[in-house]
């Protein structure tokens, strides 16, 4: 899978109403008569598309439990074992382009946050053991990982396309949702973090 073809399938969950302002723009900028409210308009198209956010009509999760699901880690057999700690539950596959573009994000991401209590956990959909295993060392991934073959926890969240993340806070509550690749490092993103970090 090539990365434009998994980035359009990103994008194009959002659904037929943005192609729609796309196009909107289009003919407008093709009249000349894209005024300030149209200038407003593109520029908050354009925003989006890098906001991170839930996909296109989906509802907030903030604030209600996260499904506890089986794994294998160092110290867990369970997510609800990580209750106390704030978990960045990343789902990936080692055949998604963009999950490669953001792992070594979450290796400073893992080293920024251990010692605050948190901790990704990096959840992959991989059926070949294998290239799981290949890419995990290939990319010298530092955070806990675990592959779940069967799909079953990433279907669980409504997860279908990768990568997408949860931030979970200490009471194993959903804090937010994150859409697509991100730098783990941004001012917007740490800001989010470090909010759920310092609750008590």
């Amino acid at each position: 899978m090539g990365f434009i073809g998994c980035l359009g399938r990103q994008i194009g969950s959002h659904g037929t109403e943005r192609e729609g302002i796309i196009k909107i723009g289009a003919e407008s900028l093709k009249h000349k008569i894209l005024g300030p409210l149209g200038l407003i308009l593109a520029a908050g198209v354009v925003f989006s598309f890098f906001l991170p956010s839930y996909r296109h009509g989906e509802a907030s999760l903030a604030g209600s439990k996260a499904k506890d699901f089986a794994l294998q880690i160092p110290g867990a057999s369970h997510l609800a074992d990580l209750r106390g700690k704030v978990v960045v539950l990343n789902f990936w596959a080692s055949w998604c382009p963009p999950c490669v573009e953001e792992t070594q994000s979450l290796n400073r991401l893992q080293q920024a946050i251990a010692a605050k209590g948190g901790v990704v956990l990096g959840v992959s959909v991989d059926e070949d053991a294998a290239a799981y295993n290949k890419f995990l060392q290939d990319n010298h991934v530092i955070f806990p990982t675990y592959r779940d073959a069967t799909k079953k926890s990433a279907v669980d969240y409504g997860t279908t396309m990768f990568p997408e993340t949860y931030l979970i806070d200490r009471e194993g509550r959903f804090a937010r949702k994150i859409v697509g690749p991100q730098d783990w490092q941004s001012p917007e993103i740490m800001r989010s973090i470090d909010f759920v970090l310092n609750q008590k």
